[in-house]
């Protein structure tokens, strides 16, 4: 049976489990919101730790704060953001929409570790000086965030682009039959394909890096709506510049305007927005990797994907395409997770938005899915894909597409006539083309005819 112990605040008495760091306002929280089991994200819980140290070392530094009790302050923080302390934070994602009951979280567990060391702090005097949870919770989930763009997701997806980019110089002559509506079309090579891949990658990290001017902008300072009242006026750029140093991260900055900074939350749903595009793009190369990989009697099998597990309970020998799919279900998260987002972003009402817990888990959960799906999906996929590459070239040759660069000899009426014609008999363009008498010697010869039929050069890779 569980033991509990007595700890008050200004609502009165409250129990709390006995060896819990957490106290009465946590506990509160704990039995308001049984909501879904999930708590904050540990990205998250590590902002706050760092926030809370940096505030105490500011206020160190103005003499508000002596200097045992900030030091103790900010060693606890310390080891929360070192995430020693991950299992105290117990309330659910799904709470009051400021983030305050895991702010004060964050000071209870700060002041129990500090008085457990020998030194009492109080959570709101001390550790939570000069700040509200209007501006720290936001604070924490910016400079999360960005942590996350920085050192984990913008180099998975660089690692991605590698890969992609790898494999179109690789393939820069595999010639294939180009697809458009899922139908046969004029031929292009495997690298272009995969060039455009990368193209897409590439194009991703710059949505992302160009979002990190606005997710940088931290509100701390603003305090309750954004006035800064009961807090220095500098107290913002210069716990900015101490999570700074904490963080090593630069592009933290005090935000431009402070009531902008706490009543929206624009910066995240761009950031998110910009995941929500690289999804996109994800979920088309893995599906254009899969059908690709379709087969092997039965599909299109002109690239062999790494095998690598079983694919079936049922039928011996079946390998799955198993990391498209992870790579299409992380896309469906992700779009969701931006919905949910944007939805939360345009409930900025006032002086506050009141929906960061919600917006702080949807944009951290994005980033970690796509910066390691990103990193597993290039190193378990792309690179041990094989291409088939005689398979490609015969059924590029046999797509009635490759007919088209013979529009300026025979017409565009009679091209298609030939298309038709090899389709319904079986035959070759090439053949074709020849038994229906269009090459006579002046307009058409057989080596004009071959030239113009050549697959590769139809995929004009010049253009790579």
């Amino acid at each position: 049976m569980t033991e509990y112990r007595i700890e008050h605040d200004t609502m009165g008495e409250v129990k709390v489990p006995v060896n819990a760091l957490w106290r009465a306002q946590t506990q509160r929280a704990v039995e308001n919101f049984p909501i879904s089991g999930r708590g904050l994200e540990a990205a998250q819980i590590r902002a706050m730790g760092l926030l809370k140290a940096a505030c105490a070392q500011v206020n160190k530094d103005r003499g508000l704060l002596p200097a045992e009790q900030a030091d103790a302050i900010i060693a606890a923080a310390k080891e929360i953001a070192d995430g020693k302390h991950n299992a105290e934070f117990p309330i659910d994602v799904f709470q009051t929409g400021s983030g305050t009951s895991s702010n004060m979280n964050t000071n209870e567990v700060i002041a129990s570790i500090a008085k457990a060391n020998g030194v009492e702090v109080h959570p709101n005097d001390h550790v939570n000086m000069g700040q509200s949870s209007n501006d720290t919770f936001p604070t924490a989930t910016h400079v999360a965030a960005t942590e996350a763009a920085i050192k984990d997701l913008i180099p998975g997806l660089k690692v991605l682009h590698a890969s992609l980019e790898k494999k179109a110089q690789e393939w820069k002559e595999v010639v294939k039959s180009g697809r458009t509506h899922l139908m046969d079309a004029v031929p292009v090579t495997l690298g272009q394909e995969f060039g455009g891949y990368a193209r897409q990658i590439a194009a991703g990290i710059e949505r992302i890096e160009a979002c990190l001017p606005r997710l940088g902008e931290l509100p701390i300072g603003g305090t309750a709506v954004g006035t800064g009242l009961n807090t220095p006026a500098d107290f913002g750029a210069k716990v900015t510049a101490e999570l700074v140093k904490l963080t090593g991260v630069e592009e933290l900055k005090e935000c431009v305007n402070h009531f902008e900074a706490q009543a929206n939350r624009d910066g995240l749903v761009e950031f998110s927005g910009a995941m929500r595009t690289v999804a996109v793009s994800l979920n088309k190369i893995a599906n254009d990797i899969r059908w690709m990989g379709s087969g092997p009697l039965t599909g299109l099998a002109e690239i062999h994907l790494p095998d690598l597990q079983p694919g079936s309970s049922i039928m011996p020998g079946k390998v799955n395409p198993v990391l498209c799919e992870t790579a299409t279900q992380v896309a469906a998260q992700v779009i969701g997770n931006d919905a949910a987002v944007a939805f939360a972003g345009s409930q900025g009402h006032f002086e506050l938005n009141v929906f960061i817990p919600v917006m702080a888990r949807n944009v951290l959960e994005s980033a970690t899915l796509l910066a390691n799906t990103a990193r597993v999906f290039a190193e378990k996929l792309v690179d041990g894909i094989e291409p088939n590459v005689e398979r490609m070239k015969t059924l590029a040759e046999s797509s009635p597409s490759i007919v088209t660069p013979l529009n300026s000899a025979i017409g565009y009426e009679n091209a298609a006539k030939v298309a038709k014609t090899a389709l319904k008999e079986g035959k070759t363009i090439r053949q074709t083309v020849i038994d229906m008498g269009f090459v006579d010697g002046e307009k058409l010869t057989e080596e004009e005819l071959d030239k113009r039929l050549d697959v590769l050069a139809m995929a004009n890779t010049d253009r790579d």
